[in-house]
């Protein structure tokens, strides 16, 4: 079976990982190609590591907002590939892979990681989306939370399974001792750090680095000599250094742009930190559980399915400062405790995160989808797509853990 993964990757990061990993997990007998939208070339650092890894792995020419071209580039290149399935990530992929997967009968995966309402443009896009989602065949929820949203999207209960991402446990077995002299080097000499706060993700208003900043103004206060340093980039950057610079933390919180060498930081921090309003199901606190240190964390999404709190971690509410300063002091506060914790959040990944689970339960999910010959019969006799679920159906009560089948382990 060839499957092929559309995308619109502009770094190597989380979900991109999530693709290869999977990728990497299948047996044989599954074949996995790469498509992805140029984004102004900053698809390459994704194709490069696809290939590097080797796989098949090719940039469309045309992109939004010529949609026909883009319909035309992407129907000749899914035909000639002989694809057998479109698996589809994010918005752009979801909408344009959907039409291209039909006009040949290709039966059409979307994996729904969350919405980010980065700004008023992308909210429009991901209206859309939810609308869209409705249409396709299956849609993997990668938490059981995320699942919650895609029913609510109104997408039948009877497409939708939840498939938790994978963990890099073995990435993290030999921590290069190079990078903790150069974690705490980010910090000036004359502050004296001895804890690091790592925090890591795309700098936009849903991940609630500004509630951080807030938290660690009290952190500091009852743990003096804490360092914060966070890694990645975004549209909130210039307003988050301007409330750093108000609070007086320049030097003890320091924003470090994106890098690619996030996993060599991860084991050498003390604690990591997800301040987040909204999740999928956050591959930072997969991660950080696989390095084998503990994470705070707003209990939102799928985050309470990754952080066990009370033993893995610490899980707060959203949007509150000092309940989140209080996780993130007790935590440190406490070295004997903390440090367990990390422990039994690698644990917690090697039993019920690991990508072979993950891609066993892909392929349940694909065994069930049927040839491609059946949908492409099915695509000829029903030219219309299949009516949105009436108001009673999409208000019906479910259950956790119940949202069809093949589901990865829960917690």
């Amino acid at each position: 079976m060839h499957l092929v993964h559309l995308t619109a990757s502009t770094l190597f990061g989380g979900p991109e990982r999530q693709m290869l990993g999977l990728a990497e997990h299948l047996p044989g007998e599954y074949r996995s190609s790469f498509l992805t939208f140029r984004e102004n070339g900053r698809c390459q650092a994704f194709l490069d590591e696809v290939r590097q890894r080797g796989f098949a792995g090719e940039k469309l020419r045309a992109d939004f907002p010529k949609v026909r071209s883009v319909l035309r580039e992407l129907t000749d290149r899914l035909a000639a590939m002989r694809a057998d399935v479109l698996l589809t990530h994010s918005y752009k992929p979801n909408i344009l892979g959907r039409v291209a997967a039909r006009r040949l009968g290709i039966p059409v995966v979307a994996v729904s990681r969350g919405w980010t309402w980065e700004n008023w443009k992308v909210r429009q896009y991901e209206r859309l989306d939810r609308l869209n989602l409705r249409y396709l065949d299956r849609v993997v929820a990668v938490s059981e939370g995320q699942a919650q949203k895609v029913l609510a999207a109104g997408v039948p209960a009877d497409r939708v399974s939840v498939i938790h991402n994978g963990s890099r446990v073995a990435d993290f077995q030999t921590p290069d001792p190079g990078f903790d002299t150069k974690l705490h080097s980010f910090f000036p000499a004359d502050t004296s750090v001895s804890h690091v706060v790592l925090s890591a993700g795309r700098l936009s208003p849903e991940k609630g680095f500004d509630v951080l900043i807030e938290a660690a103004v009290h952190v500091l206060r009852r743990c003096p000599t804490t360092g914060f340093v966070h890694f990645g980039e975004g549209v909130e950057r210039e307003r988050l250094e301007a409330i750093i610079r108000e609070r007086g933390l320049t030097g003890r919180f320091v924003l470090k742009g994106f890098t690619t060498d996030l996993d060599r930081f991860l084991p050498w921090s003390d604690l990591v930190v997800l301040p987040s309003h909204t999740e999928g199901l956050p591959n930072v606190a997969l991660e950080a559980s696989a390095a084998g240190v503990a994470v705070v964390a707003t209990a939102v999404g799928g985050t309470p399915e990754v952080i066990a709190d009370g033993e893995t971690g610490r899980l707060v509410p959203p949007g509150q400062p000092e309940q989140l300063a209080d996780g993130i002091a007790a935590l440190l506060a406490d070295d004997r405790t903390r440090m367990a914790m990390g422990r039994a959040g690698r644990l917690r990944m090697q039993s019920r995160f690991t990508f072979a689970a993950q891609a066993a339960a892909y392929q349940k999910l694909f065994a069930s989808l049927g040839s491609p010959t059946v949908f492409l019969q099915e695509r000829v006799t029903c030219q219309q797509p299949p009516s949105p679920p009436s108001p009673e159906d999409r208000n019906a009560p479910t259950r956790p853990g119940r949202f069809g089948s093949p589901t990865s382990s829960t917690t």
